[in-house]
This record gives C-alpha cells, sequence and structure tokens, in this order.
C-alpha cells in the first residue's frame, strides 16, 4: 500500500514521498476507516446469519 500511495502522490499530484510520508497517510485513513470497515462487517454477518435461520 505505501507503494501505491507513492506512486498516485507521484501520478497525480507531481510530489515524490518517502516511506514514512506514505506511512503516516496509509495510517490516517486506516484509522478513519477501519471502524467503519468493521462495522459493516458485523452488519453484514448479522444480516447473513438472520437470513440462514429463516
Amino acid at each position: 500500500m505505501i507503494s501505491a500511495i507513492q506512486t498516485y502522490f507521484l501520478n497525480e499530484r507531481e510530489d515524490k514521498l518517502g516511506d514514512l510520508a506514505a506511512s503516516l497517510i496509509l495510517d490516517f485513513f486506516i484509522e478513519k476507516l477501519a471502524p467503519e470497515f468493521y462495522n459493516q462487517g458485523v452488519y453484514d454477518s448479522y444480516i447473513y446469519m438472520s437470513d440462514s435461520y429463516i
């Protein structure tokens, strides 16, 4: 992912990011998005299990 972030910034913004900067951006998105993905997974599991027993 760090490499993908670096490539994106180079292609889209013409800005070269080092490993640390790309890692900090990745950490930011993980921190912000992880709860959303977790909650969606819990919800999807609940729906799946509810449908299985009907």
